[in-house]
């Protein structure tokens, strides 16, 4: 499980080591030890000096967690880019997206463990729970799919059939969410690019994007969703809601 591991790195091993992780891109990586996190985008924040561990995985999504909580304290759900350089005798690791524009900048001042995991996917992973559940919670909890996001409405009808959630983003452009309680393949790659298709007739100008929100992708349903343009979110556990939340409307 092991591939790599460092203990104490100094900053210039600790870049090498990055970028021999990151150009495979098959496997997790974690880091952890005393960093400096900051984050530039739609709004801009800068996490004092203290002890985190960062991960990166496979699909290049990237979790920043401090000692306490469950949630990471910041994360990129998806980068176009992560490098790491140095910096004043400082490894620096850049992780970028470009739409929106983003970039969440770690200074690791010092490292106390670098390591690059192999990790075995499982392919027969099920959310608990129905699909019509795990939209009910994700309808009200849209920051799990993405921080910003609100739900316009539930199983919208369009030509092709129902859009599990219909929503617009920070920065108002319309989303469409297709939900997947397994692993997602390439049929619901095709049925999420027919339901923005049939969105974006309706919306004209601008632009709709799709979102694939399951457990895991297949290869090749990855490789697709990409060249369409679409986007996939990794849903893992979801919160127990104490209650029906109402079900958001257009009207």
């Amino acid at each position: 499980m092991i591939r790599e591991q460092l203990l104490a790195p100094t900053p210039v091993d600790l870049r090498a080591f990055l970028m021999r992780a990151l150009r495979t891109r098959d496997c997790l990586i974690q880091v952890g030890g005393l960093a400096e996190v900051s984050y530039h985008g739609r709004a801009a924040s800068t996490a004092e000096v203290g002890s985190y561990l960062v991960m990166i995985k496979r699909d290049g999504s990237l979790q920043i967690h401090a000692p306490k909580g469950v949630k990471p304290m910041n994360w990129q759900p998806k980068t176009d880019e992560i490098t790491a350089v140095l910096e004043e005798e400082q490894c620096v690791l850049l992780a970028s997206r470009r739409s929106p524009t983003e970039l969440v900048r770690v200074t690791f001042l010092e490292v106390h463990i670098a390591q690059a995991l192999e990790l075995n996917e499982e392919a027969g992973f099920l959310l608990t729970g129905s699909e019509a559940q795990m939209q009910e919670t994700l309808a009200a909890h849209p920051e799990l799919i993405e921080p910003g996001l609100r739900v316009l409405n539930r199983e919208l009808l369009v030509e092709s059939g129902g859009i599990d959630l219909y929503a617009q983003d920070a920065q108002g452009r319309f989303v469409v969410v297709e939900l997947k309680r397994g692993r997602a393949t390439q049929d619901a790659v095709s049925q999420l690019g027919r339901y923005v298709a049939s969105v974006q007739r309706v919306v004209g100008t601008g632009v709709v994007r799709g979102i694939l929100a399951a457990p895991s992708i297949t290869g090749p349903a990855r490789k697709e969703l990409e060249g369409r343009g679409l986007e996939f979110v990794e849903v893992g556990a979801l919160p127990l809601l104490e209650k029906s939340s109402t079900q958001p409307s257009l009207f």
